[in-house]
């Protein structure tokens, strides 16, 4: 069942015990985020600060801290329902005939009760204030050499002025006045090709805003959803039915009608840029300063039960690490629909998730793993993974553990790796030169003769029916023990993996 408002997602989660209201004063400038950065690493509760000691509205953090607020965040028990229900929608072939395409009408009908639905007002704005003060909101500052407060969990709205399709990302907003932001528009970002196409028309650029209302809407702006894909039509199908929209007050965009809060806006395009940062941010390291555009702020509409939700980023594990994991399952269909061979893949925490993924595959020819990486190199967000390992299907990926002990025993250096040069991630403090670099591949499965291998051995693993009957015995002799995650049965792929007779080895 979808969410009214972020205020019914609280009380869900109070309900169960997974909220903790902090009736104390606390500060929004480092305190809340220490509170809440010590709940995200211990998976500790949602925190609701009732009394922030700046701003007028209460402030809830660490909503997604865990994998089972997360899935309740997209009105499910476990978020793997939504992967599984994508993939299904995903397998349907289009229609050939009249038969196929009344077999289809129950999938299409429901697909269209999914679309946003357009209205003239809403919730968010119960209140308006057409002579806004961002000072009035607990913005946060969440480390202490940030460049000042910075709005961490936002909708940002913005529409292509050519084709009018929108866009809703999650761009960090640094607060520099009552009425100005600066907006952190990264090089490869969505709503920065719709700034450059303002400027080049000479016009300004409209933005909203939105804060809150049902977390699919926060979760679907961060999403990496490929080009001309509403976020709130996918925002739709996560939460199982249209996300109502109210048009703004004085911007011509459409805004989530349930949102708590909604600021209103306008980009001078040819105005100077500002200078924006630094900012702790999800890497673990500061972003240094540098220069975007400004927003100025025409307008701020809200609920009158607003609250104000708020995260932090930093070394990890943190509350964006669930996020991660949710996009990680919600796209290995759309993945596997271009990969075919790819079975599992894996952002480890540690990697921040443009630093490190694992895939998993069902290597089927000599240089598979290596063309599988050019490709997933070549794929959408995918482009700013600088570190990607390819390892066989018998690999359990989302065991951290075991990747690394089967990558450091299958790796040869010289022949295994690949180096490329090409785009990385704008927060890549590390590449030689802003938002390019070199990214590499590590080719971690069993090499066939044709790559280079000699006769290769098998892992240790105990037959599973000995496993059954010693895990039913350890199970009475250490009652309440934890299940054991093994390794899966290796299977050869393919037979020409074998040495041929005669090779020399």
């Amino acid at each position: 069942m979808a969410y009214r408002s972020l205020s019914e997602f609280l009380a869900r989660l109070e309900g169960a015990g997974e909220l903790v209201r902090v009736k104390e004063p606390v500060d929004p400038v480092l305190e809340m985020a220490a509170l809440a950065d010590r709940a995200a690493k211990q998976g500790g509760p949602a925190l609701l600060f009732e009394k922030p000691t700046r701003g007028a509205l209460p402030v809830a953090m660490n909503l997604f801290g865990t994998r089972r607020r997360t899935s309740w965040a997209f009105s499910c028990d476990d978020f793997e329902e939504r992967a599984e229900e994508l993939r299904a929608l995903l397998k349907t072939a289009p229609p050939q005939g009249l038969w196929e395409k009344l077999k289809l009408l129950p999938k299409l009908g429901r697909l269209a009760t999914l679309t946003p639905k357009h209205h003239a007002d809403g919730p968010c704005q119960e209140i308006v204030e057409r002579e806004p003060d961002l000072g009035a909101l607990p913005v946060l500052t969440t480390w202490p050499h940030d460049g000042g407060p910075f709005i961490t969990l936002p909708q940002v709205v913005t529409r292509d002025p050519e084709t009018g399709l929108r866009n809703v990302g999650m761009y960090r907003l640094q607060v520099l006045g009552p009425r100005r932001l600066a907006m952190h528009w990264q090089l490869h970002k969505t709503a920065t090709a719709h700034y450059r196409a303002y400027k080049a028309r000479g016009e300004r650029m409209p933005v909203a805003i939105a804060l809150g209302g049902d977390p699919t809407l926060t979760y679907a702006a961060s999403a990496p959803l490929p080009p001309g894909v509403d976020e709130y039509l996918f925002a739709g199908f996560l939460r199982g039915e249209g996300v109502p929209l109210a048009k703004c007050v004085t911007v011509p965009l459409e805004v989530p009608a349930e949102a708590d809060l909604v600021i209103e806006g306008f980009v001078d395009t040819s105005a100077p840029l500002v200078r924006e940062g630094p900012f702790g941010d999800h890497t673990g390291y500061y972003s240094l300063a540098d220069d975007y555009p400004a927003l100025d702020v025409t307008c701020i509409t809200r609920r009158r039960d607003a609250v104000y939700p708020a995260t932090v980023v930093g070394p990890p594990p943190v509350e964006d690490v669930w996020l991660g994991k949710a996009t990680e399952r919600l796209f290995l269909p759309m993945l596997q629909m271009v990969f075919p061979e790819v079975v599992d893949m894996a952002f480890p925490p540690e990697g921040v998730f443009h630093n490190l993924c694992f895939i998993s595959m069902r290597k089927e020819y000599p240089g598979h793993a290596k063309k599988l990486m050019h490709g997933m190199w070549g794929s959408g967000q995918m482009a700013n993974t600088k570190t990607l390992v390819v390892f066989d299907d018998d690999v359990d990926v989302q065991d951290t553990p075991q990747a690394a002990w089967r990558a450091f025993a299958n790796v040869d250096v010289k022949r295994d790796l690949v180096v490329v040069d090409g785009p990385v991630d704008a927060l890549d403090h590390a590449s030689p030169h802003f938002a390019f670099g070199s990214k590499i591949g590590i080719d971690a499965t069993r090499k066939w003769v044709e790559e280079g291998g000699r006769e290769w051995p098998e892992p240790c693993v105990h037959p599973p029916e000995v496993v059954a009957r010693m895990d039913a015995l350890y199970d009475r002799l250490v009652p309440g023990a934890a299940p054991l995650r093994r390794m899966k049965l290796a299977v050869p792929p393919a037979a020409s993996w074998t040495p041929k007779k005669g090779s020399i080895l």
